[in-house]
């Protein structure tokens, strides 16, 4: 039997909501990976300046992280915190490597299970990188199955140093979005 390397990895989410998603996700996958997320109560960001918040998740979390999980749920497309934590995954210096970067959507997502997904639906960011014939990224539906969930990461981690780099063009999100997606969205 072949050893899959375990990976370090960062998981982004939308905390009051898909909290439990990720406490599931790292049940799951126990020993198959090495958890580099954010918790709640890691950083304390009231009064803190936004470049500070961004910079204490970028430099204490995601710059050990190699592949960047983002946990989809009906809202997760709105927050800031997971637009930021995405632009600062596919960011390549010397600091701060690249990671590879995968979207789970969760069985409360609009699209779970089908076909296709709507890319207004999930993070702007990810979105952008899951286009053309060879994306950067992926989206998946989330399942109980730890091979394919271990076999994705792996497959994420492989892209990250692939040509041409990810598309990191998008402004970074100044607040959470409101709106219809549908309609367009409102920064």
């Amino acid at each position: 039997m072949t050893q899959t390397r375990r990976h370090r990895v960062f998981i982004s989410y939308y905390h009051d909501e898909d909290q439990r998603y990720k406490d599931r996700f790292v049940g799951m996958m126990g020993d198959r990976i090495i958890d580099r997320s954010v918790d709640i109560g890691n950083i304390v960001d009231t009064g803190l300046p936004l470049d500070e918040i961004r910079r204490r998740i970028r430099d204490d979390f995601i710059r050990d992280a190699t592949v960047t999980i983002v946990l989809i749920g009906p809202r997760t497309w709105q927050r800031k915190h997971v637009d930021w934590e995405i632009h600062a995954s596919l960011r390549d210096t010397d600091y701060n490597r690249r990671c590879g970067l995968l979207g789970i959507l969760l069985p409360e997502h609009h699209n779970f299970q089908e076909r296709t997904y709507n890319p207004r639906l999930i993070p702007p960011r990810l979105a952008f990188n899951c286009q053309g014939d060879d994306p950067y990224s992926g989206v998946r539906d989330w399942t109980r199955n730890t091979a394919d969930i271990q076999s994705w990461i792996h497959q994420a981690f492989q892209r990250r140093k692939r040509q041409p780099d990810p598309d990191t063009s998008l402004a970074l999100f100044r607040h959470n979005r409101t709106g219809d997606p549908l309609r367009g969205w409102q920064n």
